[in-house]
């Protein structure tokens, strides 16, 4: 596969937009390559093949593998909390936020497998990397904040009972949204179901919904 142009520093060519471009095709190939085979089974030269970068480029942008595996966790979590943290929910009534915040979790777990397999590979490490992540905690107190104002104005309008903590609302709600991705394969075989199927799923997102509202209702 042809490379791009590199100067003879191996760094690249490219400006602008070409450079970012060249950035994003190798986090979205390494994003695949750690979530399949996790930090220790991947291969910068693996990455490369199936990138139009080559493997001093990808040092040159990143520094090191582990520095592309903690750029590809930071991509995976920052696009997860923009989901987490909507800000269009403040117009929705508190039950229907809610709901919302649910649906929308799911729905991004089942669209981003990579993203569930790679927070497994990160715990299998016991968490190594995450803590080099730029701002990782604040983004998870947003939103922690925004299921605290859910709740809140929840309770107000007598929608939901008194006495929830969010981090556990939030534990919980990943926890449902997270085992349908995380555990397709066992479930599928062992119970003979397909949990993918479009009926199965959209069964599975409304019990999901169903239950956390359940939950935190008055």
């Amino acid at each position: 596969m042809a490379k791009s142009p590199t100067t003879m520093q191996g760094k690249p060519s490219g400006r602008g937009s070409e450079a970012e471009e060249t950035r994003l095709n190798i986090l979205n190939i390494a994003t695949l390559e750690f979530a399949d085979k996790g930090l220790s089974g991947a291969r910068i030269d693996e990455i490369a093949e199936r990138t139009d970068a080559s493997k001093r480029m990808i040092y040159y942008y990143f520094g090191s593998k582990e520095g592309l595996y903690r750029a590809v966790l930071e991509r995976a979590y920052t696009a997860v909390r923009e989901i987490d943290a909507d800000n269009s929910r403040s117009d929705l009534a508190p039950d229907a936020a809610l709901r919302d915040v649910v649906g929308a979790t799911f729905d991004y777990h089942h669209q981003h497998p990579e993203f569930v397999r790679l927070v497994m590979n990160e715990n299998i490490l016991r968490g190594a990397h995450i803590g080099e992540i730029p701002g990782i905690r604040e983004r998870n107190r947003k939103v922690v904040e925004q299921l605290r104002n859910i709740l809140s104005r929840g309770v107000e309008s007598a929608h939901f009972r008194e006495g929830i903590d969010p981090l556990e609302l939030h534990m919980t709600i990943s926890a449902l949204c997270f085992y349908n991705v995380s555990n397709r394969y066992t479930v599928s075989y062992g119970f003979e179901r397909d949990v993918t199927a479009p009926k199965v799923l959209a069964r599975r997102r409304g019990n999901v919904i169903d239950i956390v509202e359940s939950w935190c209702r008055r």
